[in-house]
């Protein structure tokens, strides 16, 4: 057995050697044992604990891919994301002081994607294993509301109807105002017989929506989330902020930067999570890809009282992004891409006479790359907050405004 000593977290939260060899489960300043092989420490055994070491709350944390910093302090983790935000920013040149972290609490992701299979013996239901294609059973799950957990066991019965040995059902759970709202994906096609026993899977759950391979089958109740005065029916399996904590936070954040302004364009609007609240205060311009989400974003708001208008429009960000001259109409943006960022919409904004935008990102390192065009184009960074949905992950999410000089 070789020791090796851990000087840093990579970017997925493992631990990294001063050679670059990555090892799980480890910390900064920790002596560990095991062996090398294609530049990862395997069977690593703890010999000099970091003193933010702790015991892993959730008993699947070994197994389970879901969950990769248990092993670390509440403050440690706070301070490292914090400063994966800074780093990145670092790298661009940029520099901004940072709003203390907003972190949601355990047993709060209010939504989850298992994979089901058939099995020799029976079904199984869970979450891959970290880096692998195994399924973990993770009925004790810490992180998930839970509604969510109290329905984990039963979703078995999905499986046993429309699984298969040789491949894997994804099934996506939300806890919706109304009640669960559950999507299937790959699950086999239906038949009659399989019809009437998903109908009544669905009333001994009182299940508020169940989609199957994109088909809604039925429903107890109107599966609905609140953005601000609106209800709104997403599609089956829509993206959504992970936490209700999260996104209240993101919102405020929004309605922060954007305060004042009469016209605000919403990028990347989603369902209307911002469109939606900001409505209470100013006209929205909603644009978005997906026109299912903002035919639920429209209802929403046809149905809501004391709201401004909120116009919509189905367009392709990254290959058509919002020109200059077009925001140009507006007092302020809000933008919230997916992963790869938005640079091309980012260079339109920055050749335009906007003089505000409210930009939330889950990649500080796009979200870097796309605040340099902002910051070579007149505007500063007012404040930037980091906010994070995804307790024990390597992942943050940041809230920033940008203010034109």
């Amino acid at each position: 057995m070789d020791q090796f000593e851990i000087v840093r977290l990579g970017h997925k939260g493992d631990g990294v050697t001063a050679d670059g060899i990555f090892a799980p489960n480890t910390l900064p300043g920790e002596v560990v044992e095991g062996h090398e092989e294609e530049g990862r420490v395997l069977g690593a055994r703890i010999v000099t604990p970091s003193e933010h070491r702790v015991r892993a709350a959730c008993r699947h944390a070994k197994s389970c891919g879901g969950c990769s910093l248990q092993h670390a302090s509440e403050e440690f983790v706070a301070q490292w994301k914090s400063g994966f935000v800074k780093s990145a920013l670092d790298h661009q040149g940029l520099s901004a002081e940072l709003g203390s972290i907003l972190t949601s609490p355990d047993r709060s992701r209010r939504r989850a994607v298992f994979h089901g299979r058939r099995t020799k013996k029976g079904t199984m239901i869970g979450l891959h294993a970290r880096a692998s294609d195994s399924l973990v059973e993770v009925p004790d799950c810490i992180l998930m509301v839970p509604e969510i957990m109290q329905a984990y066991g039963a979703l078995n019965r999905l499986v046993e109807l429309g699984g298969s040995r040789r491949g894997e059902m994804d099934i996506t759970v939300i806890s919706s105002a109304s009640g669960l709202d559950i999507s299937v994906e790959n699950g086999k096609p239906l038949d009659l017989d399989m019809r009437v026993e998903l109908g009544g899977f669905v009333r001994e759950l009182s299940l508020s929506r169940l989609s199957w391979n994109g088909e809604d089958l039925a429903g107890e109740a109107v599966p609905y989330l609140s953005f601000g005065k609106a209800r709104v029916v997403p599609p089956a399996g829509a993206f959504l902020q992970a936490t209700a904590e999260g996104e209240a936070a993101l919102v405020a954040l929004m309605r922060k930067a954007v305060v004042g302004a009469d016209r605000v364009i919403d990028l990347f609007s989603g369902c209307g999570t911002f469109s939606l609240p900001i409505a209470e205060d100013a006209e929205v311009h909603a644009v978005e890809g997906v026109t299912e989400m903002l035919e639920a974003l429209s209802k929403g708001w046809r149905q809501a009282q004391g709201l401004k208008v909120v116009s919509v429009e189905t367009r392709d960000l990254f290959r058509q992004p919002v020109r200059d001259d077009e925001l140009n109409a507006y007092d302020a943006a809000i933008i919230d891409p997916p992963r790869p960022g938005a640079l091309a919409q980012c260079e339109e904004i920055a050749k335009s006479r906007l003089k505000t935008v409210g930009f939330v990102s889950c990649n500080p390192i796009t979200f870097a790359r796309d605040a340099k065009v902002l910051v070579e184009a007149g505007f500063d960074i007012d404040w930037i907050v980091p906010v994070d949905q995804f307790r024990w992950s390597p992942h943050v999410e940041i809230a920033a405004c940008f203010k034109r000089r």
